[in-house]
């Protein structure tokens, strides 16, 4: 049985993956920070094979322990996915509030490269080996037209930035690398004026992730396959 590993699942697109991978079989292990108040989550886990686990991504010993207590089991997939936007118009240029900011890269850029290295044995001894990122096409540089949403649009920035070079590192190893815009999802993050729900989105990154092959390893891609711009 396939396993995969998803941050941020008691919401949005983590909720949507595990809805998704639960029915298609797999086994699900979904993290969140608070899973005992995840009512939606803990609905789902109730009638599928779905292993809930308490796990605050900005706090680096959590992960450590996680991947302690998950160690010899095979992860195919490693979908970081938990996430934060902490910009507002009382944060902006000319009154930044670097304690959010820092806050944003931590969560958003190193977390999921923290979770890369220690679940990195767990991806190795499994069949699919991939590691899967929720970026943004804010993070892209080329496409920032209208400006604004500094801690979101260089958090993301970094973490594109940071997972092309593991893509880069683990390729002889066989684990890849995967970097997804999800589109513009109806979510609390997103709004209720989003293009897409998450059921949409979701489907077509499961699709990608299932048709994937170790030279895609680094793109930087939309849900449905279109490459995005750095």
């Amino acid at each position: 049985m396939a396993t995969v590993l998803i941050t941020g699942a008691n919401r949005g697109l983590g909720l949507e993956f595990c809805r998704q991978y639960s029915k298609q079989g797999w086994h699900v292990i979904a993290c969140s920070r608070n899973p005992d108040d995840a009512f939606d989550l803990n609905n789902l886990a109730s009638h599928h094979n779905i292993q809930l686990e308490t796990l605050d991504v900005s706090e680096f010993g959590q992960i450590d322990a996680l991947s302690q207590k998950l160690a010899g089991l095979p992860i195919d997939v490693l979908i970081n996915n938990a996430g934060i936007y902490t910009d507002n118009g009382n944060n902006g240029f000319g009154k930044l509030d670097y304690q959010a900011w820092t806050k944003s890269l931590l969560v958003n850029t190193q977390a999921p490269l923290k979770m890369a290295e220690a679940f990195l044995p767990q991806i190795k001894c499994s069949d699919k080996k991939l590691i899967v990122n929720i970026s943004s096409l804010m993070g892209s540089m080329a496409d920032n037209d209208s400006g604004g949403s500094i801690f979101y649009r260089s958090s993301k920035a970094a973490l594109n930035a940071a997972m092309k070079s593991l893509a880069i590192e683990l390729k002889n190893q066989s684990v890849g690398v995967l970097i997804f815009h999800p589109g513009w999802v109806k979510t609390d993050m997103g709004g209720p004026n989003a293009l897409i729900n998450a059921e949409q989105s979701v489907t077509g990154m499961r699709t990608l992730i299932e048709g994937f092959s170790l030279d895609q390893s680094g793109s930087f891609v939309k849900y449905d396959g279109t490459p995005m711009p750095w």
